[in-house]
């Protein structure tokens, strides 16, 4: 399976503009699915009013997108519901949602919780004989999340911060080697927004080796994987051991 992982600058709060470089990727590719970062074509605002919507526009273009290029395509967006919104991100293969996941944890520090509510469950979804698990950027501070479906790619866009860059990259190897699995981290670079982001998107392999880095450059990265997390999982069966009823009992 080919993966483009795809490192934007994101223009801020400039949906059409971003939608249209997303869809020179998206033609440009060879992938069987891109992959965008959270909130893929507004940036991480909290100007709900427009970068709401109610009508899923940004999920029917994407659909049309990928019916016409013949690819499966992952983005974040945001639904407006009522006085607060969702942080969203979708997976779409033609007219088939895949997968539709509302970020659990909204980033409090950030103030996110002020205009987002979190969501209560997981999405997890198959495509070409892999199992996907998407998460959004702050929810890979939160590690139980992970350990509730064993993923065999699990997948986190964001708009992580330079500032808080090592953060990043060392959460990202811990819930590859924790969960035995590959993880493919997707972030944007640039001032956005104000805030300076400097990329790191990576993919990361069961043992927590980095095969692939996108540094901070901006445009897609493609990667290759073949579906061996079993050889793994066998090699060091760590996940054997996990003993959810005492878990649970604490």
């Amino acid at each position: 399976m080919r993966v483009d992982i795809c490192q934007t600058g994101i223009i801020w709060e400039n949906k059409e503009e971003n939608i249209s470089r997303a869809e020179e990727l998206i033609a440009q590719s060879s992938a069987d699915i891109l992959l965008f970062p959270e909130m893929s074509f507004t940036g991480f605002s909290m100007n709900t009013a427009l970068t709401g919507e109610n009508d899923k526009s940004t999920v029917r273009t994407m659909k049309a997108l990928s019916r016409k290029y013949g690819r499966a395509v992952g983005f974040g967006w945001v639904l407006k519901d009522g006085e607060m919104s969702e942080n969203h991100y979708t997976v779409v293969n033609g007219d088939a949602v895949l997968s539709d996941y509302v970020k659990i944890h909204p980033f409090s520090y950030g103030g996110e919780n002020k205009f987002f509510k979190g969501g209560d469950r997981l999405s997890p979804f198959e495509f070409m004989g892999f199992k996907f698990l998407p998460a959004i950027c702050y929810d890979l501070r939160f590690p139980e999340i992970f350990r509730a479906f064993e993923a065999d790619i699990i997948i986190v866009p964001a708009n992580w911060p330079g500032a808080r860059r090592e953060h990043w990259s060392t959460l990202l190897k811990a819930r590859a080697i924790e969960n035995r699995c590959y993880v493919i981290g997707i972030n944007c670079t640039g001032n956005i927004g104000g805030i300076r982001y400097e990329g790191g998107s990576t993919l990361i392999d069961p043992d927590g080796k980095i095969l692939a880095s996108a540094e901070n450059k901006e445009g897609a990265m493609t990667v290759e994987l073949k579906n061996d997390v079993k050889k793994y999982r066998e090699k060091f069966p760590v996940l054997r051991d996990k003993r959810r009823d005492v878990y649970v009992s604490l």
